[in-house]
């Protein structure tokens, strides 16, 4: 039975990285009693993957893991052993089935909610919000983008699906996955690039709300995919 598995990462566990998030999901699994699928061959391991890492200092309100498991559990009884075996800043939020055809998270997803602002006490040259809605009126948005191998200059306008102002903050769906991968950051680098401010992900407090998977305009969350087990 595949398994879709939903959390939140907030407070110090913004820390962890992805290697570390991946080792604390394994042990929490075995606390809680779960009874997890493992892979053939000499060195078993837990049959889990993972949505989409997220950048170290962020926090999530939406994150998502797959897992096999071996026999059946109620989505109820999972929920409350992995919560009381987890710690407060990761909350385990929804355990579906999914269906049998379905793609893994980390295959399916395509775009995803941010909720982006200007950590307290930082002072800007400008107005965040008022020079953020006047860069998304331009027909183009290049930015410098870096990979591993290289970096080249991108225009992430057709990445950029929605933004919304929140209070002090603004909201954001941008394209993610395999292909257009476009991070909250790289759309603040390229406001601040334009204003000649000097850019530094520290500046900024980064909430991830929601992953979906489909395209442009029937997006649908990845929790919405699976099935609650009775």
């Amino acid at each position: 039975m595949r398994i879709r598995v939903k959390f939140s990462k907030t407070g110090s566990m913004r820390f962890l990285g992805h290697l570390d998030l991946m080792h604390f999901f394994q042990q929490l699994i075995r606390r809680s009693g779960i009874p997890i699928a493992y892979s053939q061959g000499m060195s078993p391991h837990q049959i889990m993957s993972f949505a989409l890492p997220l950048g170290l200092g962020a926090e999530s309100l939406g994150e998502y893991m797959d897992i096999e498991i071996t026999e059946k559990i109620a989505s109820k009884e999972a929920l409350v052993l992995l919560n009381e075996n987890s710690v407060p800043e990761i909350r385990i939020l929804s355990f579906k089935e999914l269906p049998e055809k379905v793609e893994n998270a980390m295959a399916s997803v395509t775009a995803a909610d941010y909720r982006v602002s200007i950590k307290e006490g930082v002072k800007l040259s400008f107005s965040f919000l008022t020079e953020l809605s006047r860069l998304l009126t331009k027909d183009t948005i290049p930015v410098l983008k870096k990979t591993k191998k290289n970096e080249r200059e991108i225009d992430i306008k057709p990445f950029i699906y929605q933004c919304k102002p929140d209070g002090e903050a603004v909201n954001v769906r941008l394209s993610c996955g395999s292909v257009d991968n476009t991070k909250p950051e790289l759309l603040m680098k390229a406001l601040f690039e334009e204003k000649g401010e000097v850019f530094s992900e520290e500046l900024l407090g980064i909430l991830r709300l929601e992953l979906y998977t489909g395209a442009v305009p029937d997006f649908v969350s990845l929790d919405a995919i699976g099935r609650e087990i009775l």
